[in-house]
């Protein structure tokens, strides 16, 4: 699929609950991975960890193949780790449709996202909590997606921090409709309104999906508030 193709089914799709597998039961993971799209999850995130880049080590190309062949959805792999640049290729021929890269992970996101684009798939940046949305305001023209980090990288279960919502209005604003914007971090019943009042269109859940006894109730009801939020919107 080309990466207007992606990016317009997305759109088409929004508001979307992604499933970030990092919180999922590894032991189980093809299982983990069928209730998430029998409960109508459209994409999947895929948190890849360093140790050095965030205080915090996951999962790296041997999961992203794994996931690739049990699932034909949209795979968003969001690379925290340095050096970014050096492993483009190995995650793309590994089956991420969308590769997302820190800000402050490189010292200029341009040529990552240019090599991200040439190599077929789509391109994200994120940034962190206390990194402003202006940073990446130069590099918006390259991105399909950006992503606002709720909480500091590195680890699951975090509390949604609020300055994530007017991070998000700023970034709807600089991007335009035609870019996808996500949210990752403490995403739940109670913080998907004020998100996707704020511009959101995707929402990474994590813990608060699969502590779930009934994974499709929730996802229903996320998208459902979420809905109501951006009709207000709009």
């Amino acid at each position: 699929m080309s990466i207007a193709q992606l990016s317009a089914d997305l759109h088409a799709a929004a508001p979307l609950v992604g499933a970030s597998l990092l919180a999922c039961d590894f032991a189980n993971l093809r299982q983990e991975i069928r209730q998430v799209e029998q409960a109508g999850v459209r994409i999947l995130h895929l948190d890849v960890m360093d140790g050095h880049f965030v205080p915090n080590i996951s999962f790296g190309l041997p999961i992203v193949e794994a996931v690739r062949r049990t699932s034909d959805l949209p795979l968003d792999v969001h690379l925290m780790i340095c050096e970014p640049g050096c492993y483009l290729k190995q995650f793309r021929s590994a089956g991420a449709d969308l590769i997302t890269i820190h800000v402050e992970a490189v010292p200029d996101p341009r040529p990552v996202l240019e090599e991200i684009r040439s190599l077929g798939a789509g391109a994200g940046i994120t940034l962190n909590p206390p990194t402003p949305a202006a940073d990446v305001e130069a590099c918006l023209d390259l991105c399909d997606l950006v992503l606002v980090m709720s909480v500091m990288p590195g680890f699951g279960g975090q509390e949604f921090d609020p300055a994530a919502v007017d991070k998000l209005c700023r970034l709807r604003a600089m991007a335009g409709p035609d870019v996808l914007l996500s949210v990752d971090g403490g995403i739940s019943l109670e913080t998907v309104g004020p998100c996707a009042a704020a511009g959101a269109d995707l929402f990474v859940a994590g813990t608060a999906l699969f502590s779930q006894d009934n994974y499709g109730r929730f996802v229903d009801e996320m998208t459902g508030l979420a809905k109501s939020f951006t009709d207000a919107r709009v």
